[in-house]
C-alpha cells in the first residue's frame, strides 16, 4: 500500500544555502488552491471530500515550529455586499383631472388614511388606502345604475377604517354573470351619506359625490419623498413621489447566488461609523437585472445578471441618525454547528489522494474536510479530537 510522505523525506535546496520544512511546500499549496477555490464560490463556502483512504505514515523528524489546536465551534460562511440605505423605491403621485396645485406638503412627511397629501383649486386631495383608483363618479346616478366593483370597495372599506357606518353591508352583491357589470361592492345611498359626513369632518365640499382627482389611493401610510410640482402648477402632472415610512436597505446580489437568499434570514449591518446592527431579508426579487443591457462593474465589463434583496433593521431605531448611507451587509449562506475546525493552512495534501493533519511527532491523521470559512475548515475523522495539536504552515 502507497505510504504518505513522511517529514523526514529528503529536503531538497532552497537555492541560497538555506532548506526548506519538509511538508511545507505541500500544506501552503493546500491552503492556496483552497483559497483560490474559495474565492471563486458563491459565499466562499465549498465542501470538499477526499478522494481515497489515506494511509498513515511513519514517524516524521523534526516537528514544525508552528501549530495549532483543533478546535470545537461553530463555523459559518458568509458574504459582505455593498447596499444602499434609504426609504425604498420611489412611487410617484400624479394628479388628475383639471384645476391647479395650491398647496404642497414638506419632505419627509408622513400621511396617513383620510389625511391630505396636497391641495388643487384650494381643496384637500385625500389619501385612502388600496390598490384600484377612482376611475369614475361614484354618485346618486351611479347608485340607481347599480355600480359595483373594486373603487366602491376601496371607499367602503376606508370609510368603515375611518369610523364611520355605512349601512348594510353591500358587500357580496355581485351582478349576475353575463350583465357585463364589474363584479364587487355594491354602491348604495347609504355609502354615500357616509361619504357626505367624512366630507363635512374634514372641511371638504359636502356633495356626497366621489369625483376622480379628489382622491389618491396608496397602498399605505407614506413619507413623502421629492416635491416635484410648484404652487400654481397643473394638477393633471407629476407632484411628488412617495416612499415607505420605514428605512430599508437594498442589495444587489449576483442572481447565481440569491438562490442561497430567504426571506426572514438573519443578516448584519454594518454603518458608515462601523457599527453593526442586526437585521433580517424582508424580500428577494423575482425580477432578473440583465448585466449585458444595463451598467457594468467598476472594472468597465458587463455586470452579472442580478436581483435585489431588501433588508431591513430589526430595531428601527438604530437608523434614526441615517436617511441615506451606503452600508455593508453581511450574508450567511452556511453555519455548521459545534463541528471540529483548524485552519486551512493544517491540511497536508496526501500522494494517495485526500487530506491528513500531522501531529507534532510527525504522525499522520487522515481527515475528511466540509466546510472552508474564513481561512478555516471542518474536519472529521478517526483520530482526530479537540485540543489536538497539529503542524500548520499558517
Amino acid at each position: 500500500m502507497a505510504r504518505g510522505r513522511s517529514r523526514g523525506a529528503a529536503r531538497p535546496s532552497t537555492g541560497d544555502g538555506g532548506r526548506t520544512e519538509p511538508g511545507t511546500g505541500r500544506r501552503i499549496a493546500v491552503a492556496v488552491a483552497v483559497l483560490a477555490l474559495v474565492a471563486g464560490g458563491v459565499y466562499g463556502g465549498t465542501a470538499l471530500k477526499r478522494h481515497g483512504a489515506a494511509a498513515h505514515a511513519e514517524p516524521a523528524g523534526a516537528p514544525s515550529a508552528q501549530t495549532t489546536l483543533v478546535r470545537r465551534t461553530d463555523l459559518s460562511d458568509s458574504r459582505a455586499l455593498p447596499g444602499t440605505l434609504g426609504y425604498g423605491t420611489a412611487l410617484t403621485v400624479k394628479g388628475a383631472d383639471k384645476g391647479l396645485i395650491t398647496k404642497l406638503p414638506e419632505p419627509g412627511a408622513t400621511v396617513t388614511r383620510g389625511k391630505p397629501l396636497y391641495w388643487r383649486d384650494d381643496q384637500p386631495v385625500m389619501v385612502f388606502y388600496g390598490s384600484t383608483p377612482v376611475f369614475r363618479t361614484l354618485d346618486e346616478a351611479a347608485v340607481k345604475a347599480g355600480a359595483s366593483g373594486a373603487d366602491v370597495t376601496v371607499l367602503a372599506d376606508n370609510l368603515k377604517a375611518l369610523g364611520y357606518d355605512i349601512g348594510p353591508a353591500p358587500r357580496g352583491s355581485r351582478p349576475a354573470t353575463g350583465t357585463g357589470k364589474a363584479p364587487g361592492t355594491l354602491l348604495t345611498s347609504s355609502l354615500l351619506g357616509a361619504l357626505k359626513r367624512w366630507q363635512r369632518d374634514t372641511g371638504q365640499q359636502q356633495t356626497g359625490t366621489l369625483s376622480i382627482g379628489q382622491l389618491v389611493v396608496l397602498p399605505g401610510a407614506v413619507r413623502v419623498g421629492a416635491v416635484k410640482a410648484q404652487l400654481g402648477d397643473p394638477a393633471a402632472e407629476d407632484i411628488l413621489s412617495v416612499t415607505s415610512r420605514r428605512k430599508s436597505v437594498s442589495v444587489t446580489v449576483d442572481a447565481r447566488d440569491a438562490a442561497q437568499i430567504h426571506e426572514g434570514d438573519e443578516v448584519s449591518i454594518a454603518l458608515p461609523d462601523a457599527e453593526e446592527v442586526p437585521g433580517k431579508v424582508t424580500s428577494v426579487g423575482t425580477t432578473v437585472q440583465d448585466g449585458s443591457a444595463g451598467g457594468s462593474d467598476p472594472s468597465g465589463t458587463d455586470a452579472p445578471p442580478s436581483l435585489q434583496v431588501m433588508v431591513t433593521a430589526m430595531d428601527s431605531a438604530s437608523l434614526k441618525e441615517l436617511d441615506a448611507a451606503s452600508v455593508r451587509v453581511t450574508f450567511t449562506a452556511q453555519t455548521r454547528k459545534n463541528v471540529l475546525v483548524v485552519p486551512v493552512g493544517a491540511l497536508l495534501a496526501l500522494q494517495e489522494g485526500g487530506y491528513a493533519l500531522q501531529r507534532p511527532d510527525g504522525r499522520l491523521v487522515p481527515v475528511e474536510t466540509g466546510l472552508f470559512a474564513r481561512g478555516r475548515v471542518e474536519v472529521s475523522g478517526t483520530g482526530v479530537e479537540e485540543g489536538q495539536r497539529v503542524v500548520t504552515a499558517s
